[in-house]
C-alpha cells in the first residue's frame, strides 16, 4: 500500500488514518478535512493533511470515503470527473449509502467499488470491519482485505447485512463502552477509586472477549465456569436480568437498526 487517501478525517476517518500509520510505516497517507488545524499534530513527513479533496484523489490509488452519509453522494457527483476507473479503488464507510447509489453518483459503468464498516478501535488496530463489494475490474479484493486486516479483524458479508453490521460492530463500540462505564461506577460504589476500577474493568472486558475469540465458545459456556451454586456471581447476574439488562440491550440494538432503515 503506497498511497492511501481518506476523504473526511472526522472521528472515524482519523482513527483509520492513525491505525494505517502504525501498520504501514512506509506508506504515504493523505487525509482531508474542511479545517485541518486540529490535525496538525498527527502529520509527519509521510502523513499529509489538506482541505483539497481533488489533490488527494489525484495522489492516491486507494480512496476511503469517510464523509457523513448525507454529503457523500453530492460529493461524488461533484468530483466524479476526477476519479479514474483504471486506477482508483473506492471504499465507502458511510452508513446507509448503497454501492448502487455510489455507482450511480459516479456515473461509471464499472468501477472498483467497496463498502466497509470499521469502528473507532482502528486507532489501536482492534477494529471489527465488515466488507462488501460490487464490481472490481482492478481485482483488488485481496488488497482491500489486507488494508482493513491491518487495523483489526474483517468479515466479508452480503451488502444487505451492512446496516446490521453497522449496529453490531460500529455502534457496538458505544454499547460496550457504556457497559464498561457502568461497571466502573459499580466498582467505585464498592470501594475502588476511579482509576483502579477503570483498570480492573478494562482488563476484565478484554479478557472476556479473548476467551470467546481464542476458545471459540458460546458466552454461556464461560459464564457457567464462574457461576457456582448460591454464589455471588449468579445472584448478581439474576438481579441484572430482573432489571431488564439483556432485554434493554437487545431493544437498543433493534432501535438503532430501525433508525438506519427509515
Amino acid at each position: 500500500m503506497e498511497k492511501i487517501g481518506i476523504i473526511g478525517c472526522g472521528n472515524l476517518g482519523l482513527a483509520l488514518l492513525k491505525g494505517f500509520r502504525k501498520q504501514y510505516p512506509n506508506a504515504q497517507l493523505f487525509g482531508t478535512r474542511r479545517t485541518i488545524a486540529d490535525l496538525v499534530d498527527f502529520g509527519d513527513d509521510k502523513t499529509h493533511f489538506t482541505s483539497d479533496n481533488k489533490e488527494v484523489i489525484k495522489q492516491c490509488d486507494y480512496l476511503i470515503i469517510a464523509l457523513k452519509p448525507y454529503t457523500i453522494l453530492s460529493f461524488l457527483k461533484e468530483h466524479k470527473d476526477f476519479f479514474d476507473v483504471k486506477r482508483h479503488t473506492i471504499i465507502s464507510v458511510a452508513t446507509g449509502i448503497t454501492l448502487d447509489e455510489i455507482k450511480t453518483a459516479l456515473e461509471f459503468t464499472e468501477v472498483s467499488l467497496y463498502r466497509g464498516m470499521p469502528n473507532t478501535a482502528a486507532d489501536v488496530q482492534e477494529s471489527m470491519t465488515a466488507l462488501t463489494g460490487l464490481t472490481d475490474p482492478l481485482d483488488r479484493k485481496q488488497q482491500v482485505s489486507e488494508l482493513f486486516h491491518a487495523i483489526g479483524d474483517i468479515v466479508w458479508i452480503d451488502e444487505q447485512l451492512m446496516e446490521s453490521a453497522t449496529i453490531l460492530g460500529a455502534c457496538g463500540i458505544a454499547y460496550v463502552l457504556r457497559f464498561i462505564r457502568a461497571m466502573i461506577q459499580g466498582g467505585i460504589e464498592v470501594g475502588f477509586d476511579a482509576k483502579t476500577a477503570n483498570k480492573i474493568v478494562s482488563q476484565t472486558v478484554k479478557g472476556a472477549a479473548q476467551l470467546l475469540i481464542q476458545n471459540g465458545l458460546h458466552p454461556e459456556e464461560e459464564i457457567d465456569k464462574v457461576t457456582t451454586p448460591k454464589g455471588c456471581t449468579i445472584v448478581g447476574l439474576n438481579e441484572m436480568e430482573h432489571s431488564g439488562f439483556s432485554s434493554a440491550l437487545i431493544k437498543g440494538i433493534v432501535t438503532s437498526y430501525q433508525k438506519i432503515e427509515r
